[in-house]
């Protein structure tokens, strides 16, 4: 289903096998504005750590990818560090909830702005950016972050299944003038680019050997690496800007987008293009790393296509 609009409401979406959608938004929304922002932070990583006794399968994941991106690691640390993702992906319940229905006066005050000086630049030279974050837990916050700072984007987006979720959803992820587009309509990606707008990209997971290259990330000198980042960059001869949001030691969502990096960046050479890339992404995910998605199967690809030799067997 490809549909990149505003959903409509329609009488449909109050139908009985809708119930328990509009419930669980409905207490997610109360929740998350009754409390103060302590006691959510301490309710989002309780979930978290309470998940952890059955997610045995997603924490032997993060292990994985742990032992292979940072071998030196030692047991315990490796052991706190798993922990502590599962904290976080706890909050990002929490901050889901933040982003999506907390008004904006209210949103502000969890912000800092480190330097976001590339994207102001570019914004004042009618540059279309590609502005590339990872799979940080709190992504949603990160993209509303930018918006409420005046700096609104398009994000790459597949509709949900479920039409009461997706209601609800689509409305969430375009607050303050964020906008959505399917996620495989790269000429409409490429199109607003050019046209000087925003584009959020996330070149960092393994998205299977389709258009995509071998090449190092963390310590693992074979990583299946998308090419849509030089693609999208080459086509629409955008700026390219590495942009994060991470949580700091105070509860507050460090804004960072400072740095422009199209001017080196190899764009005719994919494999080159998709290393260089994977540089800016380690640099990105190392200001906190226990804040990043862990659990996906970042090294599943393998170059000969072997399932016999996974690295997560």
């Amino acid at each position: 289903m490809k549909i990149d609009k505003k959903p409509d409401f329609t009488l449909s979406l109050l139908h009985p096998k809708h119930w328990g959608v509009w419930f669980g938004f409905g207490l997610l929304a109360l929740i998350v504005n009754v409390l103060p922002y302590s006691l959510l932070f301490r309710l989002g990583r309780g979930i978290g750590k309470f998940g952890m006794r059955f997610g045995g399968k997603r924490a032997d994941i993060a292990r994985r990818n742990l032992e292979l991106a940072f071998p030196d690691k030692t047991q315990q640390e490796m052991d706190e560090f798993i922990e502590e993702n599962f904290k976080n992906s706890g909050m990002a319940l929490i901050e889901t909830g933040i982003t999506w229905f907390w008004p904006t006066w209210r949103f502000q005050r969890l912000l800092v702005v480190k330097d976001i000086t590339a994207l102001k630049q570019h914004e004042a030279n009618n540059k279309g950016v590609l502005l590339c974050c990872v799979h940080a837990l709190n992504l949603e916050i990160t993209a509303r972050a930018f918006a409420v700072l005046g700096l609104p984007g398009y994000g790459a987006y597949r509709p949900h299944s479920n039409p009461a979720y997706e209601f609800i959803q689509y409305r969430g992820r375009t607050r303050n003038g964020n906008q959505l587009i399917y996620r495989t309509d790269l000429k409409k990606m490429i199109k607003v680019m050019r046209q000087g707008h925003r584009l959020f990209y996330l070149p960092d997971q393994d998205y299977g050997h389709n258009k995509s290259v071998f090449v190092p990330f963390f310590a693992v000198q074979e990583t299946c690496t998308t090419t849509g980042t030089s693609i999208l960059a080459h086509t629409s001869r955008c700026a390219i800007v590495p942009g994060s949001g991470f949580r700091n030691s105070d509860g507050k969502y460090e804004i960072i987008a400072g740095q422009s990096i199209e001017d080196q960046y190899p764009r005719k050479d994919d494999v080159a293009a998709a290393a260089y890339m994977n540089h800016y992404v380690e640099e990105i995910i190392l200001r906190a790393p226990e804040q990043w998605l862990w659990m996906h199967k970042r090294f599943k690809s393998l170059p000969d296509h072997s399932l016999t030799n996974s690295r997560y067997l």
